[in-house]
């Protein structure tokens, strides 16, 4: 596995759309850990509510868990130890975020675990002097990271070009990783024929961040992440695949199919050869790399398979609108 794309997807198969039944989500975890593409996947992500469901007894890899903060508060006494981050919002939209950012630090300090933690943040009022408090948190030892969300039920869920870039900069600015959630299905941006909101590539984020890393300013940035033409990103994510992946701790996805096959058609991501073999050379296991979704230069032709509205994980900041959700946390939104 390239090491740019190594951990880059976090199972959230059990959030909506794909709302997987507990019972389903561990076992197919367990095979996505085992196939060709298992290097990609990181931890599965899990309502803080289902930690403790007997199914979870034989799962030994690790586990993202995300809530509230009161929920990660009752629940950080008896957190099992395959849980390794935890994700939780940190104020809703137009709210100051500084006080969730201080209580989950909090919370951070008593765990005796040394956890990833990421918190996040509105895109709106506060977002800059949050990044400021959490990379103060970084530079005082803790584990802290910041989430974004880059998508939901509603146009403006999502991000637009140059306000993703200002965010990017500034985590690169503040060397503080971060990582995203919702909309990210496919590799190249699209507009989803059923909706008609325009969703983030996974690609042009990818090559944003090595841009940012590289110095571009936002401006730059905002190009790239506008780019509906996937030859060209395949390319520039192409001559980088053996660095390590600067700052973007990588996205949940409900589905991990659709972006396994977008990077296998656009040659960033190969089935290795073994002796047991099916037609063609390639293994029977795992996605097949059929039916581009999200690709090409007008992004068209994208596949009903990934364009189910916004996966996404996490109660959300937004506190209002069609991406707000109030019920009990298998309905909370989080993100592919």
């Amino acid at each position: 596995m390239p090491p740019l794309l190594t951990a880059l997807i976090d199972d959230a198969a059990v959030f909506p759309p794909g709302s997987a039944p507990l019972a389903d989500a561990v076992p197919a975890h367990a095979r996505h850990r085992e196939s060709w593409y298992s290097p990609l996947i990181g931890p599965l992500l899990l309502p803080v509510a289902d930690l403790g469901s007997p199914v979870l007894a034989a799962h030994s890899t690790g586990i993202g868990v995300i809530g509230e903060p009161a929920a990660i508060e009752r629940a950080l006494p008896q957190l099992p130890a395959t849980v390794r981050q935890v994700e939780s919002p940190v104020a809703k939209r137009g709210e100051d975020p500084s006080p969730g950012i201080k209580r989950l630090a909090a919370l951070m300090r008593r765990g005796a675990e040394p956890l990833e933690w990421y918190f996040e943040v509105p895109l709106a009022w506060g977002l800059m002097s949050a990044l400021d408090e959490l990379a103060d948190l970084r530079a005082e030892g803790l584990r802290a990271s910041a989430k974004f969300r880059t998508g939901g039920l509603a146009a403006e869920l999502f991000p637009s070009p140059v306000e993703l870039a200002a965010v990017i900069c500034g985590c690169r600015d503040r060397e503080l990783p971060f990582k995203l959630t919702a909309g990210l299905h496919n590799a190249v941006r699209h507009t989803d024929p059923e909706t008609g909101l325009v969703h983030h590539g996974f690609l042009n984020v990818l090559v944003a961040t090595l841009a940012a890393a590289e110095g571009a300013e936002p401006a730059d940035l905002a190009e790239i992440l506008a780019s509906t033409d996937a030859l060209p990103l395949a390319d520039a994510a192409r001559a980088a695949l053996d660095r390590e992946r600067p700052l973007w701790a990588g996205f949940g996805s409900c589905g991990v199919e659709e972006p396994v096959s977008d990077l296998s058609i656009l040659g960033l991501l190969r089935r290795p050869r073994s002796p047991d073999l099916s037609v063609g050379g390639h293994s029977t296991s795992g996605p097949s790399g059929s039916g581009l979704t999200g690709v090409g230069p007008s992004g068209a032709g994208s596949s009903a398979a990934g364009q189910q509205g916004s996966c996404v994980t996490g109660p959300g900041p937004a506190g209002s609108g069609p991406g707000t959700t109030q019920g009990p946390a298998r309905e909370m939104e989080e993100g592919a």
